[in-house]
C-alpha cells in the first residue's frame, strides 16, 4: 500500500499453497493451510481490502496507491480444482490447434488486425535455436503426452480466472465503497508466456532447476493432482508458445513480440468516456509511470532531496483515451535487449537481432537482422530486410544510439554456467561452519549454509525426554529439502530428493535416552550420481554412536527458487517429509544449537544449475 505497507512475497515466485510470506519487514507463517481454503491470490486480496479499509477509516480524504501483484500466472501454476474443473477438455485439440483457433477469435473481437498472420511455433533458424526451447509438435505426442499436457493448460487456465475472480473483489469493494469512479486502474503483465517449462513439461518444477529430467509413468501419477498442493507444475514450451500467439516465442526473446507483447487493460470511469474500447497505438511499460503523472498533474522532477534523477524514458498515453482506436502513436522509439537477445521498435517498423538468449555464442557483430513493417505486419510475419536493407541499417543504427542513452552496453550473453561462476559481494565471509539457533526466521537458502555437492555434518545439541518430538532442523519442501526430527522418540532424518518417492529416510535402531545429546547426522559424498547428483554414505548419530546409516544421493542444484528457508525448531510452509504433519514444531525439549558443517569447495553440475537461473529472469 504506497510506500508504507508490504505483504507479499518478493522472490521470484513462490508456492502458491505455501508461500513465501513477508508482511512490511519481517517474514510471517500463513494463519492457514490449503485444506482450509487457503491460496495466496485470495490471501493477497484479503490483505489488499484490509489496506484499503484502513486507509478509508483512518484518512479517506488522502489519495491512495496499491500494487497488487498475485503470483499468477508465473510458475507455480496452482488453482482450486472447481476453477480447474471449468477447463475440462476445453485444450484437448492442443496448443497446434489452440494457436489457429485464438488468433482468428482476436481478430474477430478487433484485438488484432484483419490479416494477422500467424507465426510458425518454431521459428528460430537451427543454428541459433535452443533444443530446450523447442516445441514438439502435437501430433508427436503419444496418448499420455497429450492428456498430461491438456491438463497442464486447464490448470493454467483455473489459475487465471481464479486470480481474475480475486481481483474482482477488490473492484467489488471499490464500487461499494464509492471509490472506483475515481480510481485509475491499470491491470497488466510483465512478459510473454514462459517458456522455462522445456518440450515436457513438469509436475515439479525444482527437477528443471536441477537438470533432472521428467519421467512420463511418474508424471502421470500426478494427472489429478496437477494444480494442487503435491505439485509445483509448469506447462511445456508448446502453451506457452500457444499463448503468445501469433507472435513469435516467449519470455527472454526481447527480439520478438513474443517475448514482450501484453494486454494492458486501463479503467478510469470520471476521466475516461470510451468505454470497453480497443487502442491500437504502440505502447510500452515505461509508458505507465508518465501516463499517471499526466493524470495526477504532476511533472517529474529533475532533482528529489538533493538527487538528480535519471530523466523518464517513456511518454504518456493519456491522450489514447480520447483518440481513433487506430490514431498515430506518440511514441517514437523503444529498444529492447535481454540476456543477449535484442531488437527495437522506431516509428511503426521494428529490427529483431536473431540471436538466443543465454546462449554464449558472443559474436554480436556477426548478427543477422531482420526487419519487419509492425504498422502492417503485427505479428513480425513478413521479413523485409532483403527489400529494406537502408531501412534496416537506420534502426540498428538506432538500437546502437538508446543502447549508449540507457547503458545496455556492453552485451552480455554468457550462459548462466558462466555467469554462475562470478563471485558476488557478500557481507559475510566464507566459511566452513554455521550455528544456528531455534525460533528465528527461516534462513534463505541464498544465504542459508550450502551444502550442495560436497560432504556435510548436521550436529544439534538438546536436551530431551520420552515426550520430546518434531523438528530439530528442516530446509526445503516436499519437492526438495532435508530435516532432522525425532517421532517416536526415535531419530530420523529424510533427504527428499527433488520429491521423487519413496523419500531417502533413516531411523534411528534405538530410542533417544533422556538427557543431553549431541544428535545428528553426516554425509560423505563418494562420487557424481546421475545427472549431476552427488552419491555417498549417511551416517546418523546419537552422540557418537552410529544408529542407521546407507546410501544417499543429494540434488545438484538448489532446494527452491525462493522461500522454504532452513528453519531450527519447526519446518515452515510446506513440510519436508510425508513422516511428520506441517505442525512439526519440537516440543518437550529443548535444541541449544545447530551447527552444520561443509568440507572444502562444492561439487558443481554447471549445466544442472544454468538451467535453473533461467526461472530467475
Amino acid at each position: 500500500m504506497g510506500w508504507d505497507r508490504f505483504y507479499g512475497f518478493i522472490g521470484g515466485e513462490t508456492n502458491n499453497w505455501y508461500p513465501d510470506l513477508i508482511e512490511d519487514n519481517h517474514f510471517i507463517e500463513q494463519e492457514y493451510g490449503p485444506e482450509d481454503g487457503y491460496h495466496l491470490s485470495k490471501d493477497l486480496a484479503d490483505n489488499a481490502l484490509r489496506m484499503l479499509r484502513d486507509q478509508q477509516a483512518t484518512n479517506p480524504s488522502k489519495p491512495w496507491y496499491l500494487w497488487f501483484n498475485p503470483g499468477a500466472n508465473h510458475a507455480p501454476h496452482h488453482a482450486p480444482k472447481d476453477y480447474i474443473a471449468k477447463y475440462k477438455g476445453k485444450f484437448d485439440d492442443g496448443y497446434d490447434a489452440y494457436r489457429k483457433w485464438v488468433v482468428e477469435r482476436m481478430i474477430k473481437k478487433g484485438i488484432l488486425p484483419e490479416g494477422t498472420q500467424n507465426t510458425p511455433m518454431n521459428p528460430m533458424r537451427e543454428d541459433m535455436a535452443a533444443a530446450i526451447d523447442n516445441v514438439r509438435p502435437w501430433d508427436s505426442l503419444n496418448d499420455d503426452e497429450k492428456k498430461l499436457f491438456a491438463r497442464m493448460a486447464e490448470v493454467y487456465a483455473g489459475f487465471s480466472e481464479y486470480t481474475d475472480a480475486q481481483v474482482g473483489r477488490i473492484v467489488d469493494y471499490l464500487e461499494e465503497s464509492g471509490q472506483l469512479e475515481n480510481t485509475i486502474i491499470i491491470y497488466a503483465a510483465d512478459n510473454g508466456a514462459s517458456g522455462e517449462g522445456t518440450p515436457n513439461g513438469s509436475v515439479n518444477e525444482n527437477k528443471f532447476f536441477n537438470g533432472y529430467p521428467d519421467e512420463l509413468e511418474e508424471n502421470m501419477k500426478y494427472l489429478d493432482k496437477l494444480g494442487g498442493p503435491d505439485t509445483y507444475n509448469h506447462f511445456p514450451t508448446g502453451w506457452a508458445a500457444a499463448f503468445s500467439a501469433p507472435f513469435k516465442m516467449f519470455k527472454r526473446y526481447s527480439q520478438y513480440a513474443g517475448g514482450t507483447n501484453d494486454p494492458l487493460v486501463i479503467s478510469w470511469p470520471k476521466g475516461i468516456k470510451a468505454k470497453g474500447e480497443i487502442r491500437h497505438q504502440y505502447h510500452h511499460s515505461v509508458d505507465i509511470v508518465p501516463t499517471l503523472l499526466e493524470l495526477c498533474g504532476l511533472e517529474m522532477p529533475d532533482t528529489y532531496n538533493g538527487v538528480k534523477q535519471v530523466p523518464l524514458s517513456g511518454v504518456s498515453m493519456a491522450y489514447t483515451f480520447d483518440a481513433e482506436p487506430n490514431a498515430p502513436t506518440k511514441k517514437k522509439v523503444q529498444y529492447y535487449s535481454m540476456l543477449g537477445s535484442r531488437g527495437i521498435w522506431k516509428d511503426g517498423w521494428k529490427a529483431a537481432a536473431i540471436h538466443a538468449p543465454l546462449s554464449g555464442k558472443g559474436n554480436f557483430d556477426k548478427d543477422d537482422w531482420e526487419l519487419y513493417h509492425v504498422d502492417e505486419d503485427r505479428s513480425e510475419a513478413v521479413n523485409l530486410a532483403d527489400k529494406h536493407p537502408e531501412k534496416l541499417q537506420e534502426l540498428i543504427d538506432a538500437w546502437f544510439e538508446e543502447a549508449e542513452k540507457n547503458n545496455v552496453l556492453p552485451l552480455d550473453d554468457r550462459s548462466a554456467a558462466e555467469i554462475l561462476t562470478i563471485d558476488r559481494p557478500s557481507q559475510e565471509p566464507k566459511r566452513d561452519r554455521y550455528i544456528y539457533y531455534p525460533n528465528t526466521a527461516p534462513v534463505p537458502e541464498g544465504v542459508a549454509v550450502n551444502v550442495r555437492g560436497r560432504s556435510f555434518k548436521i550436529l544439534a545439541n538438546v536436551e530431551v525426554n520420552a515426550s520430546s518430538s518434531g523438528v530439530i532442523f528442516a530446509h526445503g519442501s516436499r519437492f526438495g529439502g532435508h530435516s532432522l526430527f525425532i517421532k517416536g522418540g526415535k531419530l530420523y532424518y529424510t533427504y527428499n530428493f527433488l520429491g521423487i518417492s519413496p523419500e531417502q529416510s533413516f531411523v534411528s535402531s534405538i530410542k533417544v535416552p533422556s538427557g543431553k545429546h549431541t544428535l545428528g547426522m553426516e554425509f560423505i559424498r563418494e562420487d557424481k550420481g546421475e545427472y549431476g547428483s552427488s552419491v555417498g554414505t549417511m551416517k546418523l548419530y546419537i552422540d557418537e554412536k552410529v544408529v542407521a546409516e546407507g546410501p544417499m544421493k543429494t540434488q545438484p542444484a538448489k532446494f527452491t527458487l525462493s522461500g522454504d528457508g532452513l528453519c531450527i525448531g519447526y519446518d515452515s510452509g510446506d513440510p519436508v517429509s510425508q513422516l511428520y504433519p506441517k505442525e512439526s514444531e519440537f516440543r518437550n525439549g529443548k535444541i541449544d544449537f545447530v551447527g552444520v558443517t561443509v568440507e572444502g569447495k562444492p561439487y558443481r553440475d554447471l549445466e544442472a544449475e544454468a538451467k535453473r537461473v533461467l526461472m530467475r529472469q
